[in-house]
């Protein structure tokens, strides 16, 4: 039903979670036939679906990402701009509140995990300093 209502003719992405529904024959099988890209977590935890949608939370919530443009070229410099005060500005707290660029060009501190409370957490290994996280505004 919702492929043949479709209203627009722009490319599409399948995201699920590698439910057994999503990775039948049959179903992968209609996505490709549409020419929908087929987009999964690694190895079906729930946990990579859930990174999934706090990433697509923030980005509609914070940054306005769930509007109407009026053309492709305002959304894509809209994208563009999330993207870049997301991965430079913003800080996360499972990067002990440095920001994404920040993160990866350390090699000192480890990311946080939220998984099982069960499993063991590495120590943080040395220190860090506040002073040299950028302002966040959007």
């Amino acid at each position: 039903m919702a492929l043949n209502s479709r209203k627009h003719s722009h490319p599409l992405i399948h995201h699920s979670d590698r439910g057994l529904q999503y990775c039948s024959a049959m179903y992968t099988k209609t996505l490709h036939q549409q020419g929908i890209g087929i987009s999964m977590t690694q190895d079906g935890s729930p946990y990579d679906n859930a990174i999934a949608e706090r990433i697509n939370g923030i980005l509609k919530d914070e940054f306005g990402m769930d509007d109407t443009f009026e053309n492709m070229n305002d959304a894509a410099k809209s994208i563009k701009s999330s993207i870049s005060i997301y991965n430079l500005q913003r800080p996360h707290l499972s990067n002990h509140l440095l920001t994404p660029h920040q993160m990866h060009e350390q090699n000192t501190l480890i990311p946080k995990t939220w998984h099982k409370q069960s499993q063991e957490k590495e120590p943080l290994k040395g220190s860090f300093s506040c002073d040299c996280l950028p302002s966040y505004q959007i």
